[in-house]
């Protein structure tokens, strides 16, 4: 098997074969007692996380605020809001995680990340997902119970429009004959489409079409098994390997050695168990994990100190 497709800078840095990359999803703050961040000092932030060598950022796609759901992510357009980013930083990946294809029109999404990734030098990493929110749906006029049909459409309609005066038909989202263009292009080969947990869709299917596989936070002996399943399918049919990533909540405790508490999607800690926890995930094939800090209760600048301290040296270097 060989290692990983060279497509842009952002995936290429972030990802690596056989290694771990850390970074961190956004908004940097605690939120726990509200679903609705206050982003606030959300710019100086993120511009900490990129000079202290976090090798990417997250953002959400959360198009409308359903309170029983809990939580509203950045807030922002994540388009709009990444295009902001993208001229606030310098070398961090810029990632969504993730567009849920069914509830946006794939022109729209295609112009959108495109153009980020032009203006950013080829930095963009796009999650894709069918959606998990039902009440999203009836509010775009999507169908939720075919949703992973739609997501297949979409994905086929982004890949189609990356071609030179694309021709496209027998899609959900429309019809393209060859007279028009879609601009811009990516800013390297493509646009790496990271499918999220299984999106309505088949392993088999995930190992041949995407470039990477975002899954969540599961015990070492089941990740790996999963992990390893997915690979033995590339090695099949696939040229190149491809990175799986997870995320993962913590509230770092200042005590180094505290012992580990288990929260949403996550754990509570000290530094000593997270390198542990983190080298652990690594030796199963994990090639990189999305840090989320709504739980954490340490200051967050001290927070991020620390952790581009004793936690990213272990695992890649900085700039």
């Amino acid at each position: 098997m060989k290692k990983f497709q060279h497509i842009n800078t952002g995936y290429n840095s972030t990802f690596e074969y056989g290694e771990l990359s850390i970074g961190i999803v956004v908004p940097i703050e605690n939120y726990v007692s509200s679903s609705v961040p206050t982003m606030i000092d959300h710019v100086e932030r993120v511009r900490l996380v990129d000079q202290l060598g976090f090798k990417a950022l997250w953002l959400r796609d959360v198009p409308l605020h359903v309170p029983s759901f809990g939580d509203a992510g950045q807030t922002y357009d994540p388009f709009t809001y990444l295009g902001y980013l993208a001229g606030q930083t310098k070398d961090i990946a810029l990632g969504i995680a993730s567009v849920a294809l069914p509830l946006h029109h794939p022109i729209h999404v295609a112009k959108s990340v495109n153009t980020i990734d032009q203006l950013s030098g080829g930095r963009v990493l796009l999650g894709i997902a069918s959606g998990d929110r039902r009440e999203e749906f009836p509010a775009t006029g999507s169908d939720f119970e075919n949703r992973g049909a739609s997501f297949r459409d979409a994905y086929k309609f982004l890949r189609v429009s990356e071609d030179d005066f694309p021709i496209l038909e027998n899609n959900t989202y429309g019809k393209l004959d060859g007279t028009m263009d879609i601009l811009p292009k990516p800013y390297g080969a493509k646009i790496p489409m990271l499918v999220t947990g299984h999106s309505q869709q088949s392993t088999e299917w995930i190992a041949e079409n995407a470039d990477g596989w975002m899954f969540y936070p599961r015990d070492n002996q089941s990740q790996e098994l999963r992990i390893k399943q997915w690979r033995q399918l590339m090695s099949i049919s696939q040229e190149w390997s491809k990175p799986f990533m997870q995320p993962l909540y913590i509230d770092l405790m200042p005590q180094s050695d505290f012992k580990p508490q288990g929260i949403h999607l996550g754990i509570r800690t000290g530094i000593d168990f997270l390198i542990e926890y983190l080298h652990g995930i690594k030796s199963i094939g994990v090639n990189h994990v999305a840090l989320n800090l709504r739980f954490n209760n340490a200051n967050i600048e001290q927070t991020l100190h620390l952790l581009a301290e004793k936690v990213i040296p272990q695992f890649h270097k900085i700039k």
